[in-house]
């Protein structure tokens, strides 16, 4: 795919979801931390379930904490593999207190020290809490960057890499989101509904199957 095919797929996206946001509700930093830890193996659906019977009764790491595991599993039984979890989350916020001051610390080294937070968690923070150009890669933008043909690759960290230098500068900050969008609501895995796709145009699925 050429830069002038990608720089009009991220206008397209652009231009129908100017702002576009995460699903998981946060209000705080450390907020999304926790939702995004959470959801691993859930859906955003079930952790905002289950965060909005939570932070309402402690969305701080010292108050997470003083919930202890058994407390806080209380709040997120609801959720898949919601015992390990829970023992993350109660570690993530006494590393939180004890080493960073009670704040989410805004390097991928530090997020990923944390139990729980991968690549891919601390991406999703770095870019959607601190706004800074990473590029966290699900199954859904795994899927919509092959089969479009945006960027390619046979791994996610390869996926990941080839979507920071591909996608036009101007677009990167916001790309994450019109991705996993795209990727959950239109490319979907199945059945991709390339009917009612605003880049079905311009993407390279089409060319590689007869199934449409």
């Amino acid at each position: 795919m050429n830069a002038a095919k990608r720089l009009e797929i991220f206008r397209r996206l652009h231009e129908d979801n100017p702002d576009p946001k995460t699903e998981l509700a946060y209000t705080t930093p450390f907020e999304l931390l926790i939702a995004v830890i959470l959801s691993a193996q859930a859906t955003d659906v079930g952790v905002n379930k289950a965060t909005a019977r939570l932070y309402p009764v402690a969305n701080t790491p010292e108050a997470i904490h003083a919930l202890g595991v058994e407390g806080l599993s209380e709040y997120i039984k609801t959720i898949g593999l919601y015992n390990s979890k829970a023992k993350n989350v109660i570690e993530t916020c006494r590393l939180l207190v004890e080493q960073h001051n009670s704040e989410v610390p805004q390097t991928r080294e530090a997020l990923e020290a944390l139990p729980g937070v991968g690549r891919k968690t601390a991406n999703v923070v770095l870019n959607t809490a601190f706004r800074q150009p990473a590029m966290a890669v699900d199954t859904h933008i795994f899927r919509v960057s092959n089969r479009t043909g945006i960027a390619p690759g046979k791994t996610v960290l390869e996926v990941e890499k080839k979507l920071l230098k591909f996608v036009p500068r101007d677009y990167l900050l916001d790309a994450h989101h019109w991705l996993i969008l795209h990727g959950r609501y239109v490319c979907q895995a199945r059945k991709p509904r390339c009917g009612s796709c605003r880049i079905e145009d311009l993407c390279e699925y089409k060319h590689k199957t007869s199934d449409d």
